[in-house]
């Protein structure tokens, strides 16, 4: 099965060794990421959401302007705009870009900053406000009819749009969050549910639970692995490398904001926390040490290795189930042009190779 490679997009140049400079919307920074993305055969990029970010839907509209074939993958958050709006922002967006729209819903798991922005509900609460929004979102966008929805936070009546997306029914939508509300959720509604860089045996568990969850309701979900790899020529050089990484990040932390918290709101980091708990160095190649040290800020383990190594390592991911990979780097225009050039096609070959394996051993059998 062809799998999706997904690379990150921001307003400007910024990671836990580079400190943020200059405007908070770079146009020059993002029209370049976006390019190298494109001719570097990533099929879409993430656009992130945050209480204190730029409007993701915004950025990834010019993201959408300066290619013509990215995917886009627009980190939203659910109860701050109505679903029947958000449904015709993402509409009119896949309509402006020629299909190229996804959602990535995120319901947050750090009540603070949440707070920001003005809720304060509870963690069970907000998923089950989420489940809520993306059943009006997901009939928003496909209903030939006016229709009504009753909920405990949302009552529409009459809703219907003129928009619609380019496949005339929806547009792919991309879940984050590893707490039994999430899972419940996403079960529901997710069509890719995406997981950190977890070890080996936690994306196995993970994907048992969401399967398990979606065929409550007769779904399928497919997954997506978030990762930020290390590479370098020989394996020596890509763990000291990774060294270097952790002790330039371990210098600026103050000045870049990914100091540890000193309580780690969400499942999500707790899992990746967990992994590192059990070592720096874990399966063939995953390396949690920048995770220990930010206190698991987000995607912050590595596959780290030659770009051979790291293809090799992607493979095992996909033999698990895995079917879209998220990669970004610490250098994030160099990083992504290296991925483009070296780790991507390396991936693609190995994965294609599997699976005339797998169809050569299903026909002898």
């Amino acid at each position: 099965m062809p799998v999706d490679f997904i690379g990150f997009v921001n307003g400007r140049n910024h990671s836990e060794i580079i400190p943020a400079e200059g405007p908070v919307v770079n146009l020059d920074h993002v029209e370049a990421a976006a390019k190298i993305h494109e001719n570097g055969g990533f099929d879409r990029v993430l656009v992130a959401f945050h209480s204190n970010s730029p409007e993701s839907i915004l950025i990834s509209q010019h993201v959408a302007n300066v290619t013509r074939r990215l995917g886009l993958m627009v980190a939203h958050r659910p109860g701050f705009t109505a679903p029947t709006l958000a449904a015709r922002q993402f509409a009119t967006l896949d309509a402006i870009s020629g299909g190229r729209a996804s959602v990535h819903i995120i319901t947050g798991g750090d009540d603070r900053e949440l707070q920001a922005d003005g809720d304060h509900l509870t963690k069970a609460e907000r998923y089950a406000r989420t489940s809520e929004y993306l059943d009006i979102v997901r009939r928003e966008w496909s209903s030939d009819a006016p229709f009504d929805y009753d909920g405990k936070y949302y009552k529409v009546r009459g809703a219907h749009s003129a928009i619609r997306p380019q496949n005339g029914s929806s547009i792919p939508v991309f879940f984050g969050g590893s707490s039994e509300e999430a899972i419940a959720v996403a079960g529901k509604h997710a069509d890719i549910y995406a997981l950190w860089g977890e070890t080996y045996d936690q994306v196995r568990e993970t994907i048992a639970r969401v399967k398990a969850s979606a065929a409550q309701h007769g779904r399928t979900v497919r997954f997506s692995l978030s990762l930020r790899p290390i590479l370098a020529e020989t394996e020596e050089a890509a763990w000291a490398k990774a060294e270097h990484i952790l002790e330039t990040a371990r210098g600026l932390q103050e000045q870049t904001g990914y100091a540890r918290p000193s309580v780690v709101p969400n499942e999500g980091s707790r899992r990746l926390l967990a992994a590192a708990a059990q070592g720096a160095r874990l399966d063939k190649r995953l390396w949690t040490g920048l995770a220990a040290l930010t206190g698991a800020r987000g995607n912050s383990t590595s596959l780290v290795g030659t770009a051979e190594q790291v293809a090799d390592a992607l493979l095992d991911y996909y033999r698990l189930g895995v079917t879209n990979i998220l990669i970004r780097g610490f250098d994030p225009l160099q990083d992504a042009y290296v991925y483009g050039r070296d780790l991507i096609p390396l991936a693609r070959r190995l994965i294609a190779a599997e699976d005339a394996r797998s169809g050569a051993g299903r026909e002898a059998a």
